[in-house]
């Protein structure tokens, strides 16, 4: 830590017990739930998870721009209620003004707080000179580069000097060279003290992006969002990624977050409109899991480390696990102590041809419980037919509309490469393959 903490006994931040429903009734959605969490100041701490783990919800909780469905928020021993005046964000999207200048757009958030017009510009310049914009005070967003536009975000944040300062993937709109310049100037700003923030809290679903920049992660998975872990980070700035300890933690993490593969009847789920939790289909593409697969395939003992397959592969932590989660669900391979290892299904797999594939694809889907409700849906049909908007609106008794939407989508895909399922796209209609229309162990039907 790079300052001293006022009072030890008081944290900056308290979460406690703190959950977020979105909808009610049966369309009712967990975006987190019973979440505990204390930011001491002095502190850097990453939210880390997958997509859809609750961590933008939880920094618009802690800012104050919206309220929990249960639990409490304290800010220095208070309970907090409305916007937190001590806290600022910085979104992934810059949300600038492009009508106004660079000195504009820092001095519109002191405006908002009534500073008067020349402490306005004073401050604004001198927070533009320390993120290394001085010069650019005149330029219009349009005429910056994606990294530059993002200095112009944290330089308006801090603007109104903040004690906490929230970060909600800050670097993933930029290209890789920009994200990695800025994290780096982030934290010099932070490990020298030349910003009056206090602690800073970060979203990210970046692994290697939280070991390189956070003192503690806390790790958060998804379905319904919550903290499954915290972790120390017991490494001094800078950091070097390849240095044997950083590359021991992000072992540990990707581990944590992959998991161990669960008994079958856990994995797979229920279907819509039974009792327990409906599985959601990861949103991945076949095509990079057949890849991922061919390539473990490759390794001795048909097994590899999550981490190096990332590295190698060059996919972000989250795309990543989104494929070995696939891999588990399909009974392709097994998660455990952060290695993925193929099952004798898995190998046979990587190593069939294009139809033999496509066979053993679609008798792995047909018993995931969602494939097992759209077939029986559409098999109880007038000729085995069913709109798209129909199926869409019976998964989002179980979804978040965004999501049924995406689920369909997925599914759709997996069944057409399976040809267990079709769709016309001028019509929107879902059909089932003559193969798939049949009861199972039903004659089929003669031709005329």
């Amino acid at each position: 830590m790079h300052m001293q903490m006022d009072n030890v006994d008081t944290p900056l931040l308290k979460l406690e017990h703190i959950s977020q429903v979105y909808g009610s009734g049966q369309r009712s959605f967990t975006a987190v739930q019973d979440v505990n969490l204390v930011l001491n100041e002095g502190e850097f701490v990453a939210l880390l998870g997958p997509s859809g783990c609750g961590k933008s919800t939880l920094l618009r909780l802690i800012t104050g721009l919206q309220s929990p469905s249960e639990g409490r928020v304290f800010y220095r021993g208070g309970v907090m209620k409305g916007v937190n005046p001590h806290a600022s964000i910085v979104f992934q999207t810059f949300a600038l003004f492009p009508w106004l200048t660079v000195l504009e757009n820092v001095e519109v958030a002191l405006k908002a707080r009534g500073i008067p017009k020349k402490m306005r510009t004073t401050r604004a310049l001198d927070l533009l000179d320390r993120v290394g914009l001085d010069g650019f005070e005149t330029a219009y967003p349009r005429e910056l580069s994606g990294g530059m536009r993002q200095k112009v975000g944290f330089a308006r944040a801090m603007a109104v000097e903040p004690e906490l300062l929230c970060l909600d993937e800050p670097f993933s709109a930029l290209d890789v060279l920009s994200a990695e310049a800025l994290r780096g100037e982030l934290l010099e700003l932070w490990t020298s003290g030349n910003i009056p923030t206090r602690a800073l809290l970060m979203v990210t679903h970046s692994i290697e992006e939280a070991v390189f920049m956070a003192d503690r992660i806390v790790i958060m998975d998804k379905e319904p969002g919550r903290v499954v872990k915290e972790l120390r980070v017991p490494l001094i700035h800078p950091r070097v990624r390849k240095h044997p300890k950083f590359l021991e933690v992000v072992d540990r993490v990707y581990a944590i977050l992959a998991g161990q593969t669960l008994p079958e009847y856990l994995e797979l789920g229920t279907a819509p409109g039974e009792p327990g939790k409906t599985r959601s289909l990861p949103h991945i593409t076949l095509n990079e899991l057949t890849g991922l697969l061919e390539r473990v395939a490759e390794m001795p003992n048909y097994r590899a480390d999550i981490y190096r397959m990332a590295e190698e592969l060059k996919l972000n932590s989250d795309h990543l696990l989104l494929l070995m989660e696939s891999a588990e669900l399909l009974g392709f391979a097994t998660i455990t102590q952060g290695d993925i290892l193929l099952t004798s299904l898995g190998e046979t797999f990587a190593e069939a041809s294009i139809l033999a594939r496509k066979e053993i694809f679609a008798s792995r889907i047909r018993r995931l419980p969602i494939f097992k409700w759209m077939i029986a849906m559409l098999r109880a049909a007038d000729k085995h037919r069913l709109e798209w908007e129909v199926v869409q609106t019976a998964l989002e008794l179980e979804f978040p509309v965004d999501e049924a939407e995406r689920q369909l989508d997925t599914a759709v895909n997996w069944g057409r490469y399976a040809e267990i399922l079709a769709y016309e796209d001028n019509t929107g209609i879902i059909y089932l393959e003559p193969s798939a229309s049949l009861a199972p162990g039903a004659p089929a039907a003669k031709e005329e």
